[in-house]
């Protein structure tokens, strides 16, 4: 009884935030698409630091392969 409505809570029925004010009711939740691996890294690198990185890895491996 003593307690404070809040001002948006969880709807019981769809799980969308609902309100007090049925006229102007917030927002829903903006969800971020499912990004993979790679395209957190292509966030972060070019594709020149990529290629350099590529090639440094690509000689190493040649490297090992010319050790008898």
């Amino acid at each position: 009884m003593e307690a404070d409505i809040p001002e948006v809570w969880d709807c019981p029925r769809c799980g969308l935030p609902a309100g007090r004010d049925e006229q102007a009711p917030p927002a829903p939740p903006r969800n971020e698409p499912y990004k993979t691996h790679l395209a957190y890294v292509k966030e972060r690198r070019s594709d020149a630091d990529g290629e350099a990185i590529l090639q440094e890895a690509l000689t190493k491996l040649r490297k090992q392969r010319e050790v008898p």
